[in-house]
This record gives C-alpha cells, structure tokens and sequence, in this order.
C-alpha cells in the first residue's frame, strides 16, 4: 500500500519540489495550497496519484478540510510537510503590528495548527506518521531586514523539538529543515524589497547571497525537498526534534 503525504504551500517553491520528490518515490501526494486553482495544476503535472486542494494554513477548519478530501481520495495520511510560508522586508523599528501578525499567522500558527490536525490524525488511525516543517536559515542566525519572519521561524523549531519530545512515544517523528538562499518565488520578491531598502541592484543582492554560501551557488528548491524526502524515510526513523540545516555551509552550527 502506497504511502501519502500532504505537503502545504505546495503549489510552487519547496513545496513543488517536496511534492515531486515524494511522488517520483511512490507516495500518494496532497498538494495543498492558498491558490486552488495552482494546487490542482501542480497536482495535474505530477500524476494520477496526486491531487490537490485550497488549504489556508491560518484556519484549523480549513486544514481539517484539507484532511477530509485527502482521506477520501487516499484513505489516510503517513507525512505531512508542513511547507506554506510568508515573509516581507523592512528595518526592525518599521514593522507594524500587521507585519507581524502577517508572518507569525501564516508561519508560526499554521504549523502549530498543521501540526496538530496531522497528529490528531496519525493518532486517531494508528499510524506512526512524520512531520517535516520547513523553517529557516533565518531560525538559527536572525536576519536583517527580516527580524519578525526570523521570530516566527525560531517559533518553528522551538515547536518542533517540543512537539517532537511529547509524541515520540507514541512513534511520531517530528523535524524541520532550515533551507538557506533558495532560489524561489518567495526570493525573487526578496531580492526586489533588499535592492531597494540598501540601494542595490537584484543582481548584487544575488551575488551577495552566492558570496555568504560556501559552496558557491544559490540554493535549489530540489535540494531541501531530498532532504524532506530522507527525514519522511526510515533511513531517518530515529531522528526527531531536529532542525536539519541545508544552507551550502552558511550556517554551520
């Protein structure tokens, strides 16, 4: 019996890559994003054994919604990455409460509440399932320019490791990735905001995150999916409450 996964924000980035990576492995994959529209098309491009759906990762009922449909077209749930984040740009002392509220909502609670509709899940059918949350290079160094999203990705591990020591009994693993300069649309946008906030062309502020990462390239979303794909794996059936870093060496601790 092939295994499922729901990856959230999986309509393009990380979340894509995740979804394609599960599904060249076998899984029955749940593309689930804010865009509907977008999440059946990636679903449409993978295969007959993915679909996808609107998920808004800030509404428990809409991600218990989410389960509703999944478990309907695939019985249950083995892994859930949960991927959908936000981000904007702006000096520490400018943010707004709305600023805040923005990325904190979408990517501390969505993983509280993802979190906690995919154990009540893996509990309520027996199943020894795996989360995988997508943090941040900006949840183990603070980013400048980026200090609320930093805040609400030190939320993501800090729940994770937590989460992770309270269910382990019962087999649940729980861990997250902390992907560097991915090359996405998330860091397209990126770009634009820090050219304009230090005065720079894009192509400098690329350079300067090439230049940060010893290995010399910016990041693929492929790379942090291969890493998703190992953790969801038995290969990793002993970690839990980790926080993996895949940053080419940007940050080594």
């Amino acid at each position: 019996m092939p295994k499922t996964v729901m990856v959230t924000g999986g309509a393009n980035g990380i979340g894509l890559a995740s979804a394609r990576r599960f599904y060249e492995e076998g899984y029955q994959v749940v593309v689930a994003d804010l865009q509907e529209d977008a999440a059946k098309h990636a679903a449409e491009q993978l295969g007959k054994s993915a679909i996808g759906c609107a998920i808004d990762v800030t509404s428990k009922s809409s991600i218990q919604t989410a389960f509703q449909i999944a478990r309907k077209a695939f019985g249950s749930i083995d892994v859930m990455h949960a991927n959908a984040g936000v981000s904007n740009m702006k000096p520490a002392i400018e943010l707004t409460e709305e600023d805040w509220d923005f990325n904190f909502n979408v990517n501390a609670k969505g993983v509280f509440l993802s979190n906690q509709v995919a154990v009540r899940h893996f509990l309520e059918n027996k199943t020894k399932g795996v989360i995988v949350n997508t943090a941040s290079l900006a949840a183990k160094v603070g980013a400048p320019l980026l200090a609320h999203y930093s805040a609400s990705k030190f939320a993501v591990v800090g729940w994770t490791q937590a989460f992770a020591r309270e269910h382990a009994g019962d087999g649940i693993r729980v861990n997250a990735v902390c992907p560097g300069f991915v090359k996405t649309p998330m860091q397209e946008r990126e770009v634009i905001w820090e050219a304009e906030l230090l005065q720079k062309t894009p192509e400098e502020v690329k350079q300067s995150y090439i230049d940060q990462t010893p290995m010399g390239r910016l990041e693929t979303p492929e790379d942090v999916a291969d890493v998703v794909a190992f953790l969801a794996s038995d290969g990793a059936r002993f970690m839990t409450g980790q926080a993996i870093n895949v940053t080419g060496g940007v940050y080594m601790g």
